[in-house]
C-alpha cells in the first residue's frame, strides 16, 4: 500500500504520531497469531507509529503478539503504549514488569492507568502505598517515558481524576477517552473534558471511533463517517481497532487521503446521530458494565 499518514503532536510532549493508532485488544480477537503480527507489521509499513495495548487484554495475548511483531527492527518506528490495572503499588509494578516482559522491549513510551472508572480510582492511585509511586519509579528508571490514564465511563471521572492530579502536583502526558459521534450527544467527553485538555496541552488520545461496532448497529453513519468525524477532532491521536487485515486496509485508507470535515458537514453528522444517541442506548461502555473488564476482575485492582 505504502501509503503516507499525517503526525500530530502529542500535547506538550515533543512526540509526533500518527493521527491513527493501532488499537491493541483486537489484536486477541483475531485467531491465527501470524495475521495479528501482519496487522502490526502492515501497520507500521504504512505509516501508523501509535501501537496501543493493555496488560489485560485477552490474558496477556495481545501484548505478546504486539511484542513478536515488534521483532527485526519494528520497535523503534513506533511509540508503544500499554496500560494497567493495578491501584496499588505493588500491583502496579508487578504488572509493569509483566507488561515490559511480553512486549518485548526495555522501554514503554507511554504508560496509562487502565479503567479510571469509578470515582474512588483517583484517590487510590495518588494515596500513599497507591499505583502512581509505581509508575513514577518506572519512569525514573528508565522503563516508562510519559505518563496517562483512559477511561470511558463518564467525563466527571475524568475531571476528578486531572484534579486529584492537580491537587498532588502532577501533570498527566496524556488522557484517554470516547470521542465519536455518539459521544457528543449523552454524557459528553467531548463537550466537558476535550476543552480542558487543550487548554491544559495535554495529549488527547480518541478512542471508540465505533465504540467497538456497537455503533454501527444505529445505521445511522457509516462507518467511514464516524471515522472522520473522530479524526477531525482536535486530538492527537484516534485509536481504532482493526481484526483483519481488510478492516486495516479500510483505515489506512480513510486516515492517508483524511481532510477534516467542514462545519457543515459535522452538523450535517450530529444531526442524522442525535435521534439514536438518546440515553446513551449504543454507548454502553457508559450506561453498562459490558466494558468494565476490572469490574469482572477486581482481583486486577489489587
Amino acid at each position: 500500500m505504502n501509503t503516507e499518514i499525517s503526525r500530530r503532536p502529542l500535547g506538550s510532549t515533543g512526540e509526533m504520531v500518527s493521527m491513527i493508532g493501532l488499537g491493541g485488544a483486537h489484536l486477541g480477537l483475531t485467531k491465527d497469531e501470524k495475521e495479528s503480527i501482519a496487522i502490526v507489521r502492515t501497520a507500521i509499513d504504512n505509516g501508523i507509529n501509535f501501537m496501543d495495548n493493555c496488560w489485560d487484554y485477552f490474558d496477556g495475548q495481545s501484548e505478546i503478539r504486539m511484542g513478536k511483531a515488534l521483532r527485526d527492527g519494528y520497535r523503534k518506528k513506533v511509540f508503544l503504549m500499554t496500560k494497567v490495572d493495578g491501584r496499588d503499588k505493588k500491583t502496579a509494578n508487578d504488572q509493569i514488569e509483566e507488561s515490559l516482559r511480553r512486549l518485548q522491549t526495555d522501554v514503554i513510551d507511554l504508560l496509562q492507568f487502565h479503567e479510571v472508572i469509578r470515582t474512588s480510582d483517583p484517590d487510590r492511585i495518588f494515596a500513599a502505598g497507591g499505583a502512581m509511586e509505581a509508575f513514577l519509579e518506572a519512569r525514573k528508571a528508565g522503563k516508562v517515558r510519559y505518563i496517562g490514564f483512559t477511561g470511558h465511563k463518564g467525563p466527571d471521572i475524568h475531571l476528578k481524576m486531572l484534579k486529584v492530579a492537580s491537587d498532588n502536583g502532577f501533570k498527566f502526558d496524556t488522557v484517554q477517552m470516547p470521542l465519536n459521534l455518539m459521544d457528543a450527544h449523552y454524557n459528553s467527553f467531548e463537550k466537558n473534558v476535550l476543552p480542558v485538555l487543550i487548554e491544559r496541552k495535554i495529549g488527547i488520545l480518541g478512542m471508540k471511533p465505533m465504540g467497538a461496532g456497537v455503533l454501527l448497529e444505529s445505521h445511522a453513519v457509516t462507518a467511514r463517517e464516524f471515522l472522520l468525524y473522530a479524526m477531525s477532532l482536535p486530538v492527537s491521536v484516534t485509536i481504532t481497532g482493526c481484526d483483519s487485515l481488510r478492516i486495516l486496509e479500510q483505515a489506512i485508507q480513510i486516515a492517508s487521503t483524511f481532510k477534516p470535515l467542514t462545519v457543515a458537514e459535522r452538523a450535517a453528522l450530529l444531526e442524522k446521530t442525535r435521534p439514536a444517541s438518546a440515553e446513551g442506548k449504543y454507548e454502553l461502555y457508559k450506561t453498562d458494565n459490558l466494558f468494565d473488564s476490572t469490574a469482572a476482575n477486581p482481583q486486577w485492582l489489587g
